[in-house]
């Protein structure tokens, strides 16, 4: 679920953000640096071996192997980008001299380069996650298939749910993986990558809401339930990557399957008797709490730390705390179920 809030977030950031996305680009300095950058190829006493390179990687009037380096390519920076990058790097120190505040250049914050990586703290923090990740969902599978007792016959979990905890925590690790691949290196191809694998899981964590949280066991009310979402969800990110990337739809839709599932699991920890109820509230309650980073939206602390990031700091604890009432629903209702059978 703490990866619900992260679209419900972003969700808000794009409609708060269109109204001043572009403040820096827009400036007549900015334009007109990049338009010398990109004729020149330097900027200052920057010069911008992109620009020596033709659009297909290929350096300008010289033979087929002098080709920039295949993880160049991959990271997709070119004469423009840099030209950008410079451009709005210099434009910063300026404004700094002149006691002015940063503004945002293409719908972000003016964020310093560390080797490959474009927004360093939020692609590490997001890899962090994703490490997080891996071991909740690890530790659950050796608890439902090692630890707790399997059922004599079939040799199948006792727990209802394991199998879509699993499904969840293979579509969890992906959304963080791209997410992490996106904040190394935003263009088109990483921006859908990280859209549809974050839409997807909040789609089939809205499934897996409505099933645990009403105690659907019955497989034909299951597939009832999760039908009809899965058929909209696959449609949704098919016209997102192969139609129209709408970000104003997608808005709508996020924020909806996001607050649905919210809300599903804060009345249930509310009104069960859950032993791990507490954990719910304590990600619901951390969530809400990080919402107020991302609207506080400050520029990045020394070109690197902002308040998206520091929103991925808080994943890292949330993450784990929901992993951890995963890990005890799966042993409270196999002791229950256990007891019942003697």
């Amino acid at each position: 679920m703490d990866r619900c809030w992260l679209l419900v977030i972003v969700s808000i950031g794009w409609i708060f953000g269109a109204i001043d996305a572009s403040e820096g680009d827009a400036d007549p300095l900015y334009r007109e640096c990049i338009e010398q950058c990109e004729k020149k190829g330097s900027v200052g006493a920057s010069s911008i071996q992109h620009c020596q390179f033709l659009s297909d990687g290929v350096l300008v009037d010289s033979p087929w192997y002098m080709q920039e380096p295949l993880y160049v390519q991959w990271k997709q920076w070119n004469c423009r980008s840099d030209c950008q990058y410079f451009c709005m790097m210099q434009q910063e120190k300026e404004r700094e001299a002149l006691g002015l505040k940063p503004v945002k250049y293409h719908g972000k914050w003016p964020f310093k380069r560390s080797s490959v990586l474009q927004e360093p703290v939020s692609a590490i923090l997001s890899a962090l996650t994703l490490v997080v990740q891996f071991n909740g969902w690890l530790s659950f599978f050796l608890l439902a298939y090692y630890k707790l007792p399997l059922r004599p016959h079939s040799g199948k979990t006792y727990y209802e749910f394991t199998c879509l905890w699993h499904i969840y925590g293979l579509l969890s690790m992906n959304a963080w993986f791209w997410g992490a691949i996106f904040h190394t290196r935003g263009f088109d191809l990483t921006e859908k990558l990280d859209y549809s694998s974050s839409v997807a899981l909040l789609g089939f964590s809205l499934i897996l809401a409505v099933l645990r949280t009403f105690n659907v066991k019955n497989e034909a009310s299951r597939v009832m339930v999760a039908a009809p979402l899965l058929a909209f969800l696959t449609t949704h990110i098919l016209y997102l990557n192969f139609y129209e990337l709408d970000y104003g739809l997608n808005v709508k839709v996020c924020i909806t399957m996001g607050i649905a599932q919210v809300l599903l699991w804060a009345v249930w920890a509310g009104i069960t008797h859950h032993p791990s109820r507490f954990k719910i509230w304590a990600v619901v309650v951390g969530g809400a709490m990080a919402i107020l980073l991302e609207l506080y939206d400050f520029p990045p602390y020394k070109g690197y730390v902002d308040s998206h990031a520091l929103w991925h700091a808080t994943n890292i604890p949330l993450a784990y705390i929901w992993w951890s009432f995963i890990y005890e629903d799966a042993k409270f209702r196999t002791s229950t179920i256990t007891k019942k059978s003697r």
